[in-house]
């Protein structure tokens, strides 16, 4: 077995250089970072919207393209296995598109390219600060198969999102960063500035149908449903991304607004008509959360259940414990008086599990302050305060453990101590026992030292000894629940023992 190192849990690994952010980007303006940074806050819903990876590049001191920041799609599978790094600097060779527009100015790019053997539509948009200056490149990249889904919607549907694409790449949207994401399911409205719907998605109809409006609602004002549209007028008015969750009947709803505001020139088509510097419409996606918090309530009905069980649990084991400490101080016979004690001090330890888990929502269980307890319970009911003997405890505080094993550690840290307790300091005035967790490499360790008087002869030159019942338990429970070795050792010293339990880190994350 590998020797325990506590010391080893304070070493750690340097730190991995930071990727470089807009921040570093000091050869651009407070200005154009500025204008970068909405861009990239704004990358999720663009990529939800669009269906497509949006990737943002910004343009390096040396004239490279580097990436600032990434979105994938909810609704559909990326082209890639794993997300573009960001921080990563590409070469022409790896990114041509983008470079004819980050480094060479020229237009919007478009290309197909094949991507893990599917074929990927490549655009490539440039970001341009006041003066007309490309400071950055979005790119984005859409399997080709849903391009073709995309191209059969409804012609105002896809207006909208190549308005909403155009107000993100210029930085004019505001509000998106805050919305959160699109879901596959979400239904989608297009409305236009005064409210009237003119595009409802499948899943839109779906949901108003389950409120009962069988009819087609395209052409429809908002304000003639009995449903709650107060977020979309207040988002169109204030020209910012809004997002709330209403109750409709019985249904619970998440409504996300994107208003799309106009050109300078207001050239759009119909039904992107509006006054100028007002918004023309929204786009809003609607997110059916009933089920959800249906199941959320019903979780936390039963955490709250399990809860209450286990503090029911801990006071009947404390009753239970009670009634042998009782028991043990009526008894005239001074050996059965020490078994109800040992009895009383295992049930304790696994009360005080059951009080942890009676006040968390899992069943992960921090060891340390269990640990921290059983040494309290044993400084109060177990020491003799005749003989000063010290227990303190050391190691990592992120010791923690699933239910079944955090009760198992509990009775070995009490059979442990209170097998230092009772033998280690016989006719020695006092001394210390010291727990100790640690972490090392892919295993967990638990070690009780005390300075006492050493191992006695029979378990030393014998292995195979079990010792008296609490050791048994303490071999039972390592071997069976633990998975893991136990060992008694002497000190480094010689003037004390060491027992030592390890079991793979494996355990900690099963359940």
């Amino acid at each position: 077995m590998v020797a325990l190192e506590p010391e080893l849990e304070h070493l750690a690994a340097p730190p991995a250089p930071a990727p470089p952010t807009l921040a570093d980007c000091e050869h651009l303006s407070p200005e154009d970072r500025a204008l970068l940074e909405n861009v990239a806050g704004h990358l999720p819903l663009l990529a939800d919207l669009s269906h497509a990876d949006a990737v943002l590049f910004a343009r390096s001191a040396d004239g490279q393209a580097t990436v600032v920041a990434q979105a994938r799609p909810v609704p559909v599978p990326s082209p890639y296995t794993l997300p573009v790094e960001v921080g990563r600097t590409m070469t022409r060779d790896e990114a041509p598109l983008v470079f004819r527009v980050l480094v060479d100015s020229h237009r919007n790019q478009v290309n197909t390219t094949v991507i893990r053997g599917a074929p990927v539509l490549q655009e490539v948009f440039g970001i341009r600060n006041e003066r007309g200056e490309t400071i950055g490149a979005l790119r984005s990249e859409m399997l080709l198969i849903e391009h073709e889904r995309q191209r059969k919607r409804h012609a105002v549907f896809r207006r909208a999102i190549a308005r909403a694409r155009e107000l993100i790449v210029a930085g004019r949207m505001q509000g998106g960063e805050k919305l959160g994401r699109l879901g596959v399911h979400d239904g989608v409205m297009v409305i236009d500035s005064t409210g009237r719907i003119e595009y409802l998605s499948a899943p839109a109809e779906h949901l108003y149908r389950r409120l009962g409006y069988a009819d087609n609602l395209v052409k429809t004002q908002l304000q003639e449903l009995e449903t709650n549209e107060y977020i979309c007028f207040k988002a169109m008015e204030r020209g910012v991304c809004l997002e709330q969750r209403v109750q409709e009947h019985d249904l619970v709803w998440i409504k996300r607004v994107v208003p799309l505001v106009p050109r300078d020139d207001d050239s759009l088509p119909l039904p992107f008509i509006g006054r100028r510097g007002a918004p023309m419409g929204a786009v809003v996606a609607i997110q059916d959360v009933t089920d959800e918090l249906q199941n959320e309530k019903e979780l936390k009905i039963k955490t709250a259940m399990i809860q209450e069980i286990h503090h029911r649990v801990k006071n009947n084991l404390q009753t239970i414990a009670a009634l042998l400490r009782l028991q043990a101080r009526r008894t005239d016979n001074p050996e059965v008086a020490e078994q109800l004690r040992e009895s009383v001090g295992r049930i304790i330890s696994i009360a005080v599990v059951h009080e942890f888990l009676s006040h968390e929502e899992n069943s992960v269980i921090n060891i340390h302050e269990v640990s921290n307890r059983i040494i309290s319970e044993v400084r109060n009911g177990v020491l003799d305060h005749t003989r000063p003997i010290n227990l303190s405890l050391e190691g990592t505080r992120s010791f923690q453990l699933p239910a079944q094993q955090a009760t198992s550690c509990a009775l070995i840290i009490n059979e442990l101590i209170q097998n230092a307790v009772q033998h280690a300091f016989l006719g020695a005035p006092g001394g210390s026992i010291v727990v100790k967790l640690a972490e090392q490499g892919d295993s967990l360790y638990i070690e009780i030292v005390d300075d006492g008087h050493g191992l006695p002869e029979g378990l030393v030159n014998d292995p195979t000894h079990q010792g008296g019942l609490g050791l048994q338990i303490v071999r039972s429970l390592v071997r069976e629940d633990l998975k893991g070795e136990f060992e008694l050792l002497p000190t480094t010293n010689g003037t004390g023992t060491r027992a030592v339990v390890s079991f793979p880190k494996w355990i900690a994350k099963a359940e």
